[in-house]
């Protein structure tokens, strides 16, 4: 790529698209945070059991499972708003639905109506991944590469401004509603969310007025080769199997077949009585049913991108796979029980805002930054395999914070490493992850590899409230930080296939005197 001087370089962040980046950055920040980190707040504060906060957190699945439905995005547009184009109509549906549905999570008391407010929760959950997804594939669309470093860069500015709004700002409000710790206030909490529903509303406007990117033929093309009734049947039968399969599991593990072994119970007492049985083959009709209706070329749609990636890195794609499922593990578990921990340390709202939040959000811009001076300079390897070491040590330093209660100082060190840490991981990671990316499958394939990255840590993280009840906080933390051990293997045997394929860089040999002479 040509170098371009500084005025070249400072012009792309003078363009529209810069702008609508940074403003659809700010709608995606909002409602994730509010679906996952905020809402463990309000539910404590309301009193709902640590156990049911932990098993909440599995909204975020919604977020790991994305790239089921991503090839819709980047094939068809909607019904009705249609009109608008694939990304714009996309966008304008799932913003309308955030909207609507933070508003709804306001009016819903956990105390009263937990059910209703982890069901919309999940409505806005989707929506936000489908967001998400919408806006990835617009970004990548709207410019050339010289540009998207920009547009990332703004995209990301949006973003943690969200982040921090929906966080602090969000703590922040509630509090100044009158809605305590000590005197839990339903009314404060919807006053917060109807609050940032509306905040929703210029990327909603954004999406209306920014204009489409010009769909290429090859889309086209691909398009009319799967209509839209078999890609919408098969992101239904691939979450029908994602949610059958490892239900049939769990209750053929649940399932009473010692009795039969023992011969306490018939295996016709077994099928009349046992519910988990009777619910196995219920899960495994169901699965085979999907199975043979489909089949392979039914799944095409969904799969292609995953066929690419296994078949240009083979039977490495499962140790890239491992890596990419376990990077984030340690920080990610960890983070589901934060806030709550902080509150039960005995930390008031205020300092958790001004802290966790704003002092946490400066050290971690500064550790991407740091990052991505690290990557430029030593690589990708070494730096994420740093990252993962940190991620995983500042773990430890939350071992010390639950021995020393609500030590201000502590919490300040604390939350200034584990978020450098993070940002410093972060950065690495991304970096790994584009560099893994097909731009063939761009949109989906990205979705695909970050939803795999979310996907085994959020279903730990929804058993994280179980293990502080059981073990206590103390232990909790320290089992978060050896799970980030694997990880580093993964990455150090990673990186020694790679020095290995590479080889020692060859010497040159020296030219004759006579060539050397006359050059």
């Amino acid at each position: 790529m040509p170098r371009k001087t500084w005025r070249a370089a400072l012009a792309a962040y003078a363009s529209p698209s810069t702008l609508v980046l940074l403003l659809l950055g700010f709608a995606a920040g909002l409602p994730y945070m509010l679906v996952f980190s905020t809402l463990s707040v309000w539910l404590r504060e309301a009193g709902v059991a640590r156990e049911t906060i932990g098993y909440a957190s599995l909204i975020g699945l919604a977020y790991a499972f994305k790239w089921v439905w991503s090839p819709l995005l980047d094939q068809w547009r909607l019904p009705l708003l249609g009109k608008l184009g694939r990304r714009r109509s996309w966008l304008v549906l799932s913003q309308a639905l955030v909207i609507l549905g933070l508003i709804g999570m306001g009016f819903c008391d956990p105390q009263k109506h937990l059910s209703w407010l982890i069901a919309i929760a999940v409505v806005v959950a989707f929506a936000s991944a489908t967001q998400d997804i919408a806006v990835d594939a617009y970004r990548l669309e709207i410019a050339d590469d010289s540009r998207q470093a920009a547009l990332a860069a703004s995209y990301m500015s949006g973003y943690r401004v969200a982040a921090l709004l929906a966080t602090a700002g969000a703590l922040f409000f509630a509090e100044g509603f009158g809605s305590t710790g000590f005197n839990y206030q339903h009314s404060a909490w919807t006053g917060t969310y109807a609050l940032f529903g509306v905040l929703m509303v210029p990327a909603l406007l954004t999406s209306l007025l920014m204009r489409e990117p010009p769909v290429p033929l090859r889309t086209q093309l691909q398009a009319g080769r799967y209509s839209f009734v078999h890609q919408l049947a098969s992101v239904f039968v691939l979450i029908v199997l994602l949610v059958s399969v490892p239900a049939m599991f769990t209750q053929l593990y649940n399932t009473d077949f010692a009795s039969v072994l023992f011969g306490t119970m018939s295996p016709l007492d077994l099928l009349l009585e046992d519910r988990a049985f009777l619910r196995a083959i219920l899960y495994t009709l169901l699965t085979g049913l999907c199975l043979s209706t489909m089949g392979r070329r039914g799944l095409a749609p969904v799969l292609t991108p995953v066929n690419d990636f296994i078949l240009r890195y083979r039977w490495q794609a499962l140790l890239l796979l491992g890596l990419i499922a376990t990077y984030r593990m340690s920080d990610t578990v960890m983070g589901v029980m934060a806030n709550v921990f902080y509150i039960d340390q005995g930390f008031t709202k205020d300092q958790i805002a001004s802290v966790s939040k704003i002092f946490g959000l400066i050290m971690t811009l500064v550790g991407a930054g740091m990052g991505g001076l690290l990557i430029v300079r030593f690589g990708i390897l070494p730096i994420l395999f740093i990252g993962g070491v940190a991620s995983a040590a500042t773990n430890l330093l939350f071992v010390m914070l639950a021995d020393m209660g609500p030590n201000l100082q502590m919490l300040v060190v604390t939350i200034s490493l584990d978020n450098f840490s993070s940002g410093l991981a972060t950065s690495a990671f991304v970096a790994y992850l584009s560099s893994l990316t097909n731009l063939k499958f761009s949109a989906t394939q990205y979705a695909l590899l970050s939803s795999i990255m979310l996907l085994l840590p959020r279903l730990m993280g929804g058993y994280s409230g179980v293990m502080v009840e059981k073990f206590g906080y103390h232990n909790f933390f320290m089992i978060t930080a050896l799970l980030g051990v694997p990880t580093l293997l993964l990455i150090a045997l990673h990186w020694f296939q790679e020095n290995r394929r590479e080889g020692p860089t060859p010497t040159p040999e020296p030219l004759p005197t006579s060539v050397a002479e006359e050059s």
